[in-house]
């Protein structure tokens, strides 16, 4: 792992990724120079869905973006290997107040954590009769269930750890259900990277997300600053959770196990008409 202390080489690219500690433990390594693939980056922190809008703006060169967008964006952008989130146990819940049948949603409001995020994808291929949606942040889902404007809502991060205390319960864990029903464990997001950089620069990012993970994995300690300066309101444990649940073999590498996992998701999202059918290179050859 070629490692540097505290600068940034080479050329300098835009790299969007969540302020949530998962990313942050992931890039820190990376934004800060502690490891080196010869280029800088101009980092950009803002919640899933507007990096999934940017990303089909084609407005940062590299971006964490949910799965489901990455299937409306692979003209202009492909998947590196590393940095992203799959994993089993670790998918969004429906939640609602009082013990819910999901059958009894068909024909009610359901709020999403946005229209192109992992989520609302998963929920559409759960239930595709389910048609209401209303769209928030995703930390103002929990409260919009809780006072009784939606009738459910899906949530994503650390809101895992904390529904309850809204008084909400379990209606389904997506995740559950998409391992049960595939036997795959479940993409939640990727790291996307613009095609025209070209191969090159490309598999030196890949290998650099790498190696980020890697350092974060070795040096848990030094992230910590990072983290706690973008998740101020979140405990250490919580904090720890989020980094537990969601950062894990597959950030590191794909393997042959994660890439089945993206190709088997984008497809069954492409055949129900959700996103398009792709001819693009999902990955760098």
């Amino acid at each position: 792992m070629p490692v540097k202390q505290d600068q940034q080489s080479g050329p300098v690219l835009s790299l969007g990724f969540s302020p949530c500690p998962n990313d942050t433990f992931i890039f820190d390594a990376l934004i800060h120079g502690r490891v080196d693939c010869g280029f800088g980056f101009r980092e950009q922190l803002e919640d899933v869905e507007t990096l999934n809008r940017m990303a089909l703006e084609s407005v940062l060169d590299v971006s964490k973006v949910s799965y489901h967008l990455l299937g409306h964006i692979l003209k202009d952008y492909l998947l590196l290997r590393s940095g992203g989130a799959l994993g089993r146990g670790c998918g969004p819940l429906v939640v609602a107040r009082g013990q819910v049948d999901p059958a009894t949603l068909a024909g009610k409001r359901v709020a999403l954590p946005g229209r192109y995020t992992t989520a609302a994808l998963l929920l559409r291929l759960f239930n595709p009769t389910l048609t209401d949606f209303i769209y928030l942040p995703f930390h103002e889902i929990m409260a919009a269930v809780a006072d009784g404007s939606v009738a459910a809502g899906v949530i994503i991060h650390e809101s895992r750890f904390t529904y309850q205390e809204y008084g909400l319960s379990k209606v389904v864990d997506l995740g559950e259900w998409w391992e049960r029903e595939t036997g795959h464990p479940i993409p939640l997001g990727g790291i996307a990277a613009k095609r025209s950089l070209g191969r090159d620069a490309l598999l030196r990012l890949e290998q650099g997300l790498a190696d980020s993970v890697e350092y974060a994995f070795a040096h848990p300690g030094a992230a910590r600053p990072y983290i706690r300066a973008h998740s101020q309101e979140m405990s250490d444990a919580v904090c720890d959770a989020h980094i537990g649940l969601y950062v894990n073999d597959f950030s590191r590498g794909l393997g042959v196990e994660g890439e089945a996992a993206v190709r088997l998701l984008l497809g069954r999202a492409a055949a129900a008409g959700i996103v398009p059918s792709w001819q693009e290179p999902l990955l760098i050859s």
